[in-house]
């Protein structure tokens, strides 16, 4: 299982990378896995803020639907249309072109409170 030590994580399965104030979010390679073969993504695509702990889309499996959390605040740079046409790439590459959105993190404490890769290797069972 794949947990790349410069991300944080959230107890929810989502990852977060953080360049300078951007962050970029996805799910880990765990919940995909755990969700099975990805085949919708629904994020508003007029989506321009996200609040840490809320909800700001959902991902839909073949056989389940669940909810993506936000790690952090942030205003929405950026959503991954390419995953409106291949949803799977969530399955093949979740933390490249797997990524969900681009944000712009306006309460950086926020990322104090996010799991770091070992922690998060340990909620789950890894």
């Amino acid at each position: 299982m794949n947990i790349p030590a410069n991300l944080k994580y959230t107890k929810d399965h989502e990852w977060l990378l953080i360049e300078g104030n951007i962050g970029t979010i996805g799910i880990t390679d765990f919940a995909q896995g755990e969700l099975g073969d990805i085949v919708y993504l629904d994020v508003d695509k007029n989506l321009q803020t996200i609040a840490a702990g809320e909800t700001f889309g959902t991902i839909e499996a073949v056989k389940t639907v669940s909810d993506l959390y936000a790690p952090v605040d942030g205003k929405v740079l950026e959503i991954n249309e390419g995953l409106n046409d291949e949803p799977q790439v969530i399955n093949t590459d979740p933390y490249g072109k797997g990524w969900i959105v681009k944000v712009e993190i306006t309460n950086a404490s926020q990322i104090n409170e996010l799991m770091t890769a070992e922690e998060y290797k340990n909620q789950i069972g890894q």
